[in-house]
């Protein structure tokens, strides 16, 4: 029997909307709390025992129809020669941002299975503990948003260094690009070789660009690197303020589109033939009371009707101040209603 979340991806009718949440395991949860201690980020990210137990207690606690590997976009870049650390109060931080053509040059891409082998590790010990008909995704970040923290060194607003090296060193982005499609790839290949059901790529940066930037700049690349994974599984795109890019992602060949809560859900997925989507609640409504959840999910889900192929989740992640019992409701809710207007 298929799982549910894997059958939505793929379009066919299901007896209900699948749903699972991006960051449900993460900072809102005591649990989350309780596994991690004082363990540094980075320690954490990389425990396959502690990662398994922080994904399997948010699908457990949660109900949701697929969990999601925990860890973090960034750890990959390590074993290219990057030096990560994650600073209190401030976030991911690189002490040697690759700001130019040696820098690029410098990086080496280093098999999956070599640089971030715990990964196959914790996917196994997830699907040790994971009740059989609910899906595990694994992730990795695109080559975009990783090329543009490697190059800021941390997080950005306006994305000075990116910018600079696309109009003044277009060489040097390419060969850094190349790299991370390589590195990445290998990557994602080691989870779907391990077990996974589905993998997210997460473009979180990519909707500061341009169309005409994104074309140039990011879409070749994510051509190569969508046809270096094993599509044995399906594949998800998520990107945050791309509306106006999403036409463009059309062909690119991914089975899920994910959209962020700016863009129109039902209006966009069938002006661009997406054969399945993710979305999109605003992850704010999750801060609100029962009545206003019930009140924007249940409009969502009317939105969609009776097409085929939506998995429901949230236009971003779960924020820290939301309050855990308002997230298990609307898991409730969306299995309950969707299954009343099947």
């Amino acid at each position: 029997m298929e799982k549910i979340f894997v059958s939505a991806c793929r379009g066919e009718a299901t007896p209900y909307t699948p749903i699972w949440l991006n960051r449900q395991a993460g900072r809102y949860m005591p649990e989350y709390h309780q596994v991690k201690g004082d363990m540094p980020s980075l320690d954490f990210f990389k425990n396959p025992e502690k990662a398994a137990q922080a994904t399997l207690d948010a699908q457990r606690i949660l109900g949701v129809d697929a969990a999601i590997m925990f860890a973090d976009l960034l750890p990959l870049l390590e074993p290219m020669g990057l030096e990560l650390d994650y600073v209190a109060g401030k976030g991911p931080e690189f002490a040697n941002p690759v700001r130019n053509q040696q820098a690029v040059e410098n990086l080496v891409v280093v098999p999956a299975e070599e640089g971030t082998a715990y990964i196959a590790d914790t996917v196994k010990n997830i699907l040790e503990g994971l009740p059989k008909d609910i899906a595990l995704i694994g992730f990795a970040g695109a080559p975009f948003t990783l090329a543009s923290y490697a190059i800021e060194g941390q997080g950005s607003r306006n994305y000075v260094h990116v910018k600079k090296m696309l109009y003044e060193a277009p060489e040097s982005w390419a060969l850094l690009m190349e790299k991370l499609v390589a590195q990445v790839s290998s990557y994602v290949n080691l989870q779907i070789a391990s077990g996974v059901d589905a993998v997210q790529l997460f473009d979180t940066w990519v909707g500061n660009l341009s169309v005409s930037d994104f074309q140039r700049y990011v879409k070749p690349h994510l051509k190569a690197l969508v046809g270096a994974i094993n599509r044995s599984v399906p594949l998800i795109y998520f990107g945050t303020g791309n509306y106006h890019l999403l036409p463009h992602v059309a062909d690119l060949g991914f089975d899920v589109v994910a959209f962020d809560w700016r863009t129109p859900l039902r209006e966009t997925w069938d002006q661009l033939g997406f054969r399945s989507v993710q979305g999109n609640l605003d992850p704010i409504v999750l801060c609100a009371d029962h009545r206003t959840v019930a009140d924007q999910a249940g409009a969502l889900l009317e939105s969609v009707g009776d097409k085929r192929g939506h998995i429901f989740n949230l236009g971003h992640g779960i924020i820290p101040e939301t309050p855990v019992d308002n997230v298990k409701y609307l898991v409730d809710f969306v299995h309950e209603r969707s299954k009343e207007m099947r």
